[in-house]
């Protein structure tokens, strides 16, 4: 088994917010995303991909003012979304990275393997959004509860049946230079990590935090998902 970077995770009060937040920060207008009836989110997306990180790209994210409430599944959101104190750290503080995502070949495989070390990340949900070149459908771990694992330092699993949607997004002038993670439960972070075959992302002891380090037009920025 064998997992990579998939995408980065911010989240924003708004998807306008999020919009200005990123040229701002980063240098650059993200690309177009979309609507995700089955979560009431929506979002833009911004390819960071390299050598070591070839399908990389980041997601800004908010939940959609105007989806439809009967489209939407029977739990909470994706990413800690419905959490009321992740809400107000960034309706105050702003955008920022709040979580990753893991790719997968064989997403119910993966989550066996951390079922063996007692870690529930929920089910494998099948989800899609509309793209002008037609249906993008893909597998993605959520709990019933919404919840990230590790403060968000362990990833959501994702698997893509078809090509992956990096490949059609254009350069963005943004690349993903490394993502370091520490917690506090390190040792067991690692376990998990290692039970996936997670590459390309460095684990230490700390404080719970994810770090990434990219390479924009405005030069070398690092976000970073603890607020102080």
């Amino acid at each position: 088994m064998a997992a990579r970077i998939d995408h980065l995770v911010v989240l924003a009060a708004s998807l306008a917010e999020g919009v200005g937040w990123c040229e701002a920060a980063l240098g650059v207008t993200p690309g177009p995303g979309g609507a995700h009836p089955l979560m009431g989110t929506h979002n833009r997306l911004l390819r960071i991909a390299t050598v070591n990180h070839p399908r990389a790209y980041l997601e800004i994210i908010a939940i959609d003012p105007e989806a439809d409430p009967a489209q939407r599944r029977a739990g909470a959101r994706w990413f800690d979304m419905d959490d009321s104190a992740l809400q107000a750290s960034v309706r105050e503080r702003g955008p920022r990275l709040v979580h990753f995502v893991a790719n997968v070949p064989q997403v119910e495989a993966a989550l066996r393997a951390w079922r063996e070390h007692r870690i529930e990340a929920g089910e494998a949900l099948a989800a899609s959004r509309m793209t002008p070149r037609g249906l993008l459908q893909w597998k993605i771990t959520v709990r019933p509860d919404g919840r990230r694992l590790f403060d968000g330092c362990l990833p959501s699993l994702i698997e893509w049946p078809e090509a992956h949607p990096a490949a059609a997004m254009p350069e963005s002038g943004v690349m993903l230079q490394s993502l370091s993670i520490t917690h506090p439960r390190v040792s067991e972070l690692r376990r998990a990590c290692d039970a996936i075959g997670l590459e390309g992302v460095e684990l230490a002891e700390g404080r719970a935090n994810l770090q990434a380090t990219l390479l924009t037009p405005k030069g070398r920025m690092r976000l970073e998902s603890a607020t102080a």
